[in-house]
């Protein structure tokens, strides 16, 4: 069987978790590899990037942030 290599496979800095249950509902937000913070909307995405010193042009880059679980738009459970 041969396997086909993918050229290229993003690593971005910036993963954002699913869902969690609370009150309100929180995604967990890692940054290379370490637990940073609980964002329970876009904008705590933002403030915690910009707190490590990464800026973010494009949520929807995934070279920046990897969504996991849901889009940047999915706060609440399902």
């Amino acid at each position: 069987m041969t396997e086909i290599a993918c050229p290229y496979v993003t690593h971005p800095r910036i993963m954002v978790l699913g869902v969690q249950p609370g009150k309100p509902p929180f995604r967990i937000v890692e940054i290379d590899g370490e637990v940073v913070a609980e964002a329970r909307a876009i904008t705590d995405v933002l403030t915690v990037a910009a707190e490590a010193g990464i800026t973010v042009h494009d949520l929807d880059d995934p070279d920046v942030v990897r969504w996991v679980g849901g889009d940047k738009h999915h706060w609440t459970l399902r």
